[in-house]
């Protein structure tokens, strides 16, 4: 007797393994952790074999893990090989994407991995810098789609979300305020620092970096104090509420378009907006 495997199942327990822990991949699977838990009971019910040894936080895969993994990935890859051919999408072509590093943390091991991995016919250009820097590049017809932060209110705004003063509560008590920022340009840095300004908050830049996990090790170590949406920062590093300092406003996720589209370019497009208004958790 044949026994069918969801092909939901192994998407998730995909995320799982290339997201490192089941709280990174709900972001990736847009569900909930304890759906997620539940939905790798079903599938270790299903194979009869435990998949992962939880160890604390972490999860390792066994040897029926590491077995499945690699078929999973066939048996996902035709998936949707498959149904992009019927609905008319085995498309070709250059698709040229510019994106903050925060989308690129979140797509690239994610949505366009698996776009890279569904279309392997199109061949996919990634460019990961600031949002002027690609903005530019868009203008300068070196670049196909955009996706960068923005504003509140941004004409090509896909969604608004909030930020977030994030960081260690005891810092807090200092009477000059140590923060922990991105280099310019920077809009969350901008931010950050007109508000402390506008409420007369003593503050001093103790770490600055250019890389976001630069960022999340000065957070974790203590070191000072960001602000920022939550979802580009994981779970480790505390909110702070905004009774205790400035209130900061929204931002936007914004999708920019070149005028004239390839077929490849264009249906990327639609992926990344897609993706990005199922956005969770942020």
């Amino acid at each position: 007797m044949a026994v069918n495997i969801p092909t939901e199942l192994l998407r998730s327990f995909v995320a799982i393994i290339d997201s490192g822990s089941m709280l990174q991949a709900t972001e990736r699977v847009f569900v909930t952790q304890s759906a997620l838990s539940l939905q790798m009971r079903r599938l270790e019910e299903i194979v009869r074999q435990p998949l992962f040894n939880r160890q604390g936080r972490k999860l390792r895969l066994t040897a029926a893990g590491e077995h499945l993994a690699a078929k999973a990935r066939d048996i996902l890859a035709l998936n949707d090989r498959l149904f992009a051919a019927l609905q008319g999408q085995a498309l070709s072509g250059t698709a040229r994407i510019g994106l903050n590093q925060d989308f690129a943390e979140v797509f690239l091991p994610g949505v366009l991995r698996e776009f890279a991995i569904t279309h392997p016919e199109i061949q996919l250009q990634v460019r990961v810098a600031g949002s002027q820097e690609l903005l530019d590049a868009l203008r300068a017809d070196a670049l196909d789609i955009v996706l960068c932060v923005r504003p509140a209110g941004d004409a090509n705004a896909l969604k608004s979300e909030p930020m977030q003063w994030i960081g260690q509560p005891h810092l807090l008590a200092r009477d000059t305020l140590p923060l922990a920022l991105l280099e310019e340009p920077c809009l969350y840095r901008a931010t950050a620092l007109q508000a402390l300004q506008a409420a007369n908050q003593p503050f001093r830049i103790v770490v600055e970096t250019a890389s976001l996990s630069g960022l999340r090790a000065a957070l974790q170590a203590g070191l000072g104090i960001t602000c920022r949406t939550t979802l580009f920062l994981g779970g480790d590093s505390p909110e702070l509420g905004a009774h205790t300092l400035p209130a900061v406003p929204a931002v936007s996720y914004a999708l920019f378009t070149a005028e004239a589209l390839s077929p490849a370019a264009k249906f990327l497009a639609g992926v990344i907006r897609d993706n990005v208004s199922e956005l969770s958790g942020i």
